[in-house]
Formats: C-alpha cells, structure tokens, sequence
C-alpha cells in the first residue's frame, strides 16, 4: 500500500506560550491520591503539583503503575482524589463535579493507545458524532480525513482498516471537536514503528498549529522529548 502523504494541518495563531502566556491551562496544587491494596495504603500521589501554560505540551514519563493514566483520568473527571485541587482553565474542579461531564464533551478530548470508535458506524460517521456531541456542526469531518490521509477510507466501518488508520481517524475526531486542552495516553503504544512515527507527527502538527496545550503520558523517550516540558512519575 503506498504510504500517504503528510497531512497539512491548517495553522491558527498560536497562543502565548512560556513567561508571556496567559494564566494557566492547568493548575494542579497538593494533590493526593490513595488507595487501599491488601489491607495496605499506597500512594499514587502525595502533594503533586503541576502547571501546564497555553500551548504548551508536557510529557508523562514514568514505570507502569507510576500514576500516568490516573493523572490523565483525574484531569478528565473520570477519578477522584483525596486532598487537593485541579484548576481547569481558571475553574477549581471538586473532584465529584458535574461540571466535568461538560468539559469532557466541549473542551476535553483524549487520544487513547487504542482509538476507541464506534464500531457500526463508518470512519466519517465516527468523526461527525464527536463533533456534534462538542457542538460542533462537523462540517470539516470529511476534511479532517483527508487531511490525516484516510480520506478515501471515510465510508469504511473501523474493522475495515488496520490499527494506524483507526488510530488516525481518532485524531481526526478530536482534532475536529476542536478541544482546549489535549490529553494522550500512549497514543502510538499499539502501533508499528513507521505507523506510530506519522501518527506522533500529526499528533504535534496539530497541538503546535492550534495552540492546543498536550499532556502526553508515554514510554517513548524520543517522544517525551517532543515536548516542552516533561514530569517524571514514579521515582
């Protein structure tokens, strides 16, 4: 199969990044998170701090078990923690919120190491119903395809394509819901070499065209080091 070629993501004007960006993305302060294993307390994360500026990207590097996956599910509501506060775009989040449901739809998007579609509907369909569930009119879905280079594969069902081209039409579903903060967990971790290097490719054309701040949980040295900034979990 001919390898496509590389998508142009179109550019916006980047948003301050650095000493000159606006108040921050993400503002986690004191954060512990415990859990009972065995009769034995353990702590995932015992005063965390962290902060992520607009169009910045941070990398989550650390063993397996370290916390990356439940710092990513924390930011995205979908876990608790025990003492301590997560700032989401100037708005302190109680950890038991209604307000994450919200964000999760229109704000929030997160790249998983498996993309996560739905299986009865066609790439495009899958596409178009993330961008109307973030109120999105997902007029451009076709365009974002294109753009990933599986345009011509938009009416082909997710069983239909191999793992790099599902993998790319979820990034085509959260590029096209248009978030304001990205979260990757192991985005390239199931694919081949050749396949996870576009994917990644893609991934930062993307965050460094819109200014969209990434925080990217991997194992991949070379691709923490695509980031700004990176925060060792774990020890």
């Amino acid at each position: 199969m001919k390898k496509p070629s590389a998508p142009t993501i179109p550019t916006d004007p980047v948003r301050p990044r650095g000493d000159h960006a606006e108040s921050p993305v993400v503002q986690i302060d004191g954060l512990r998170k415990h859990f009972r294993s065995g009769g034995e307390d353990i702590a995932v994360f015992d005063n965390f701090g962290l902060t992520l500026a607009s169009g910045q990207s941070l990398a989550l590097v650390g063993r397996s078990g370290s916390g990356k996956s439940t710092l990513l599910n924390m930011l995205s509501g979908l876990e608790g923690w025990s003492a301590g506060s997560i700032t989401l775009f100037g708005e302190s989040l109680a950890a038991a919120s209604a307000r994450w449901s919200e964000l999760r739809r229109c704000a929030i998007a997160t790249v998983f190491q498996e993309a996560n579609l739905m299986p009865a509907l066609t790439l495009l369909e899958n596409v178009r119903l993330r961008a109307d569930i973030a109120g999105r009119d997902g007029a451009d879905a076709k365009d974002w395809l294109d753009r990933l280079g599986i345009g011509s594969l938009a009416a082909r069902y997710p069983d239909q394509v191999s793992g790099g081209q599902r993998q790319r039409a979820a990034l085509a579903m959260v590029f096209g819901m248009q978030p304001r903060l990205l979260l990757a967990d192991e985005p390239t971790g199931s694919l081949d070499g050749h396949t996870a290097a576009d994917v990644a490719d893609v991934l930062f054309e993307f965050q460094r065209a819109q200014g969209c701040p990434m925080i990217l949980a991997t194992h991949d040295p070379a691709l923490a080091k695509r980031c700004d900034h990176t925060v060792s979990l774990g020890g």
